[in-house]
């Protein structure tokens, strides 16, 4: 009985073991059939697409199949705006508008994957223990989370469905931000108006374009709709798996950058360090380069013109994107970038545009009056991945208005809209030159503009060796200085001698360096060669504050290269309607002229304002002799004052022809004018200009231009006529009552951060100011004069009434 039983229990035992094992297996079985096999989502009817990995199409449903060796590995998400509507964004957003970058991660959790958003904002050595501090307070986000579909046949790879990621509202990779949502009052996106467009897969990048329709209540155009829609494309580009040596930035030298906070740093504080971003150029011969020859580059920049360029166009395209050569000669390298014909599908069947491999000059059919040259890097070191150029049609358009506008008096080749093939070709060569200067990491250069002596852009010799500014990355378009009658003048912008320097700097390769800290001896003797030649400073423009980094100037003398620029300008005008109509035709390309001939007036006068209150900023470092900030001397502040009294804030007659003005308009001067002369006011009345002017004083006394020299000067000029008991013009009338009004805004306003370039230039407290004391001191000054007054003119009689009027309810608003 006894061997009964355990033969029994034994029989139980086995089969509760089998029981457990089928069940178990049973679980597993459920498990898979849980999840869509591989060949229900991959079956004859898919479309797939092989590249970094392989995209699926099954309808209106999209499949990535990741390989397991791409989990984990960095990629760059780049988010761009590819269709827009107009006015989008108050029309300074544009298709090709990049929105979102990020380094992204595909990363697996149990059954699902994640795209998780990476920083390498914040570094350390994982050899240290701060390395886990540094995980632990940088914990990377989840962009979005997809259930595996299923597995590849041999278990390599794995299935997700992408759909809902790019036909959701991800803020992760949309077009609208926050402020637009509210700007435009949006509601929601709506499912039904939103789809994939396409999604291709190419060797290194992955390519989605994407429709998103939103309910909004106030849309920038056709209200009546409300509704937003556009176009977006989601770039995903494979990073190098080793990534390029980094080089340190230097703020004297201009460069676009990526920045890391490294807690490895033995400072008593985390290192922010800055890194230069450039194409990763490597001489095919290392010691070829390192005895000074020139050598080709093991992968040399290309890019390639849109198929949609114009034929006649290309040449100038590609002239443009060349010109760079010479640059990158200076920097070592010869055939170092190549622009390229788009191949024909014989040539080349793959070639895309999309694909990561090929930088490309789009060609745009849009009205939009641009051009931009955007890149992507790789934030781990700054590498320069790719880059696309994009030329928007009608942007030759502005140019070509220009050069009648700046040129014209002394160049007969600017005198008609039909300006000549060769002209234009050139300018837009250069334009394509500097659009490409940005795609080599090179930010605007704003100082190279007043680098040469104002009367050498007078000489046909010196313009033609130089060029009207030392960088091709300034807003430096065309010499509006030179007169009538000089010769052999260049008019139009070129490279110059400093694009040589900052190519060299950034890109030349320094033998036996082997980190970024290596090559800084180097790079800082490169840049103490040029110390004191003005040729090669670099001045961003940011903040408002210095008079030699602005934009569309040139010269060293702002004074002196208005006063050439109005000269000329003067003589434009009064050829304007021969230059810009033909018999039969309306008075349209003269309207747009005649406007466009105002704002050119208001840049010259603009140049010179920027003097008063100025102070010009030289970078250094601490092993460089003298400052950084120095405010402009006294006398050429007052010279500045001088030319505004004369040239801006008298009536300007010639300004205002009567013979240009009523063919296009049945009224608008007096606004006009009163508009652009308050706007240069409002610059020099400013908080910021006023505070800067009583620092000044505090550090020099009266070896400087004070506050109260500026605005003893600015009051007597602005009110001659009270001094004089003259008769007041309409324009003046109206220019008095801004300036009166601009004082009261002084006295009783506080600083806005719109009234000012980048906020954090100049903060002021106006309340423990003296421009309080100033504004109130003048008004009272002034409300004396105008009482003393004894102007017979009746409307002008009336004008002074009401002056005192409104001072009293400035200085007495409660009566």
């Amino acid at each position: 009985m006894k061997k009964a039983a355990s033969i029994f229990l034994i029989l139980i035992t086995l089969l509760g073991c089998q029981t457990s094992k089928k069940a178990t297996s049973n679980s597993s079985e459920t498990e898979k059939k849980e999840k869509k096999p591989y060949e229900k989502i991959v079956s004859e009817s898919t479309q797939t697409d092989e590249g970094l990995f392989k995209i699926h199409t099954n309808g209106e449903k999209i499949y990535y199949e990741i390989p397991d060796s791409l989990l984990y590995t960095d990629m760059l998400l780049i988010s761009r705006i590819s269709k827009i509507a107009p006015q989008f964004g108050g029309g300074y957003i544009n298709a090709g508008s990049k929105t979102q970058e990020q380094l992204i991660q595909w990363q697996k959790h149990q059954n699902n994957i994640l795209l998780r958003s990476i920083s390498y904002n914040a570094i350390a050595s994982d050899s240290l223990p701060i390395y886990k501090s540094v995980e632990s307070n940088n914990y990377a986000p989840s962009l979005y989370s997809f259930k595996i579909a299923a597995y590849s046949p041999d278990s390599s790879a794995l299935v997700i469905e992408v759909t809902d990621f790019f036909t959701k509202d991800i803020p992760a990779i949309s077009g609208l931000s926050n402020e637009m949502r509210k700007e435009y009052k949006v509601n929601r996106l709506d499912s039904d108006r939103s789809f994939i467009q396409s999604a291709k897969s190419y060797p290194e990048n992955i390519e989605v374009k994407h429709e998103m329709t939103y309910v909004a209540d106030e849309p920038p155009v056709n209200q009546s709709s409300e509704t937003i829609s556009m176009v977006m494309s989601q770039s995903m580009v494979l990073l190098p798996k080793e990534p390029m040596q980094p080089r340190l930035h230097d703020e004297r030298v201009g460069w676009f950058t990526v920045s890391q906070v490294d807690y490895s740093s033995e400072a008593l504080k985390a290192d922010r360090k800055t890194y230069i971003r450039r194409w990763r150029l490597e001489p095919k011969d290392p010691e070829a380069y390192a005895r000074g020859e020139l050598v080709e580059p093991i992968q040399p920049i290309v890019y390639y013109l849109d198929p949609a360029t114009p034929i006649k166009w290309r040449k100038y395209f590609k002239q443009g994107i060349e010109s760079w050569q010479e640059c990158f000669e200076t920097a070592g390298f010869k055939n170092a970038i190549i622009a390229k014909d788009p191949p024909t599908a014989e040539e080349d069947p793959d070639f895309s545009p999309e694909d990561v491999r090929y930088s490309i000059v789009r060609y745009v059919a849009s009205t939009t009056r641009n051009a931009i040259g955007p890149s992507t890097s790789d934030p781990r070191s700054g590498e320069i991945i790719e880059s696309d150029i994009i030329w928007y049609h009608n942007h030759l358009r502005s140019y070509r208005n220009r050069f009648m506008l700046e040129t014209g008096a002394a160049n007969p080749e600017a005198r008609s809209l039909n300006t000549p093939e060769e002209q234009i070709g050139e300018m837009m060569r250069m334009v394509i030159a500097h659009e490409v200067g940005h795609a080599l990491g090179l930010p605007h250069n704003m100082k190279a503009s007043s680098a040469y002596p104002t009367d050498s852009l007078r000489s046909g010799s010196f313009t033609q060796k130089y060029g009207i500014a030392t960088t091709i990355m300034d807003y430096a378009r065309y010499n509006y200085v030179a007169q009538p009658g000089d010769e052999n003048i260049r008019f139009i912008r070129q490279i110059g001698p400093y694009d040589h320097y900052a190519i060299n700097w950034g890109y030349r390769v320094i033998p036996n360096a082997d980190s970024p800290t290596e090559e800084k001896a180097t790079l800082n003797s490169w840049i103490k060669e040029k110390e004191g030649d003005p040729k090669y400073l670099f001045g961003n423009g940011y903040g408002g504050f210095d008079p030699t980094s602005q934009t569309e100037n040139i010269g060293d003398d702002a004074v002196k290269a208005s006063s050439y620029g109005l000269s000329n300008l003067k003589i434009v005008s009064k050829n304007l309607i021969n230059w810009t109509t033909r018999e039969g035709e309306d008075y349209e390309d003269l309207q747009e002229l005649y406007g466009e001939l105002t704002s050119v007036w208001s840049r010259y006068i603009g140049h010179v304002a920027r003097q008063i209150g100025g102070v010009t900023e030289t970078l250094k470092t601490a092993d460089q002799a003298g400052v950084v900030y120095k405010p402009v001397n006294k006398e050429q502040q007052k010279s500045a004052m001088t030319f505004m009294l004369n040239e801006a804030f008298s009536t300007p007659e010639w300004l205002i022809n009567e013979d240009i003005l009523r063919r296009i308009e049945p009224v608008g001067a007096l606004e006009r004018v009163r508009s652009l002369q308050a706007r240069h006011l409002n610059t020099i009345l400013s908080f910021e200009v006023l505070q800067r002017l009583s620092e000044a004083e505090a550090f020099m006394g009266s070896k400087t231009y004070t506050s109260l020299n500026m605005m003893d000067d600015l009051q007597n000029g602005v009110f001659l006529e009270i001094i004089r008991n003259q008769k007041i013009d309409p324009y003046r009338r109206d220019f008095q009552k801004a300036y009166v009004e601009r004082l009261g805004y002084l006295l009783t306003k506080e600083q806005s951060s719109g009234n000012r370039h980048y906020s954090s230039a100049t903060e002021v407290d106006a309340d423990q100011s003296d421009i309080r004391s100033l504004a109130r001191g003048k008004l009272v000054d002034l409300k004396r004069k105008l009482n003393k007054s004894n102007i017979s003119d009746r409307m002008s009689s009336y004008h002074v009434q009401d002056l005192l009027a409104r001072i009293d309810l400035i200085l007495n608003p409660k009566g």
